[in-house]
């Protein structure tokens, strides 16, 4: 994920120094030859690399755009993620039955809280190749955990643990069918959610597409000093060069946007994202259990209607 605004031109430049030694040195050993070899015909007209550049131009916009989609995609579906992330709780804080302000209750909906912010850390790991179960540490209990190592896709593990207390919730009659199916339809986001990532993650980016590109502009690079030496001499050195930097650049650039679950800087922020849900979902527990810690301490049959109307919120 990206961390600053602006992009260190170290950081950039050195993601393709050995793009640009090769350039450096193929002009100058091409300058050296012809500057000694004057009378050898190695001279083309300049039109050549030109279309050839074109060619390239449309190339790489096109898979530029075609990264940025994929990229852009993954942005979507994690803002999603946020959202339902943010409505799961909510139903479950306000839907879950609990006329006695049972210690009970509050412990459901701390869990299944802490659950779903673990699920966003998990999701997040999980699709960088990394430890999925590290995150859950301090969010669920070992129980819970043990469990859940005895599946491959972790998130979907925590997913099911969901669906397990919804149901014995609606047993106990904690909801209604109605707010059940509320729920559940929103898990069934979740894992929609999570199943376009995998998608994403695992839709490898042709890459006949990607060598092709990168022979034309071998080819390109190539040709570039026979168009350029008769006319700028000694000077076609720094130019080509910077030429040839600016098309790894996008190249490159393309590259790692059609890949945003890789951990470079230009990934999507996924660990960022589920930082924002968890603060999201805490300070929504907060808020319920400052009411639910007020309410406890009044006896609401005691409360008028009208008072109890615009005085109190209750959960």
């Amino acid at each position: 994920m990206l961390l600053k605004k602006r992009i260190p031109m170290k950081y950039v430049l050195g993601k393709i120094k050995v793009e640009i030694v090769l350039v450096l040195a193929y002009t100058i050993l091409f300058e050296i030859f012809h500057y000694y070899f004057i009378n050898l015909p190695v001279d083309i007209p300049i039109a050549i690399p030109t279309m050839i550049g074109t060619i390239i131009s449309l190339l790489l916009a096109f898979k530029s755009n075609q990264a940025y989609d994929r990229w852009w995609e993954a942005r979507i579906v994690w803002g999603a993620i946020v959202n339902d992330s943010r409505t799961l709780i909510r139903q479950v804080l306000t839907f879950y039955k609990d006329p006695d302000f049972s210690v009970e209750a509050s412990e459901f909906k701390e869990n299944f809280a802490k659950r779903q912010i673990a699920w966003c850390y998990s999701l997040g790991q999980a699709l960088r190749n990394k430890d999925a179960v590290k995150p859950l540490e301090g969010l669920m209990s070992d129980e819970e955990i043990r469990y859940i190592k005895n599946h491959q896709n972790i998130p979907n593990a925590i997913l099911m643990l969901h669906g397990r207390d919804l149901r014995n919730a609606k047993n106990d009659k904690r909801f209604n069918t109605y707010q059940q199916v509320e729920i559940d339809n929103t898990l069934s986001r979740l894992c929609d959610h999570m199943g376009k990532c995998e998608r994403i993650k695992n839709t490898i980016f042709p890459t006949t597409y990607s060598m092709y590109i990168r022979l034309t502009l071998c080819l390109f690079i190539l040709l570039l000093p026979f168009g350029l030496t008769s006319v700028l001499s000694w000077f076609a050195i720094p130019l080509i060069t910077a030429i040839g930097a600016a098309f790894f650049l996008i190249e490159r650039m393309a590259i790692h946007l059609q890949d945003p679950f890789e951990n470079r800087p230009t990934d999507t922020p996924v660990t960022a994202i589920a930082n924002t849900i968890e603060k999201n979902i805490k300070q929504m527990l907060n808020e319920y259990q400052s009411e639910f810690d007020i309410l406890k301490e009044f006896d609401l049959n005691e409360v008028p209607k009208k008072a109890d109307k615009n005085a109190y919120y209750v959960l």
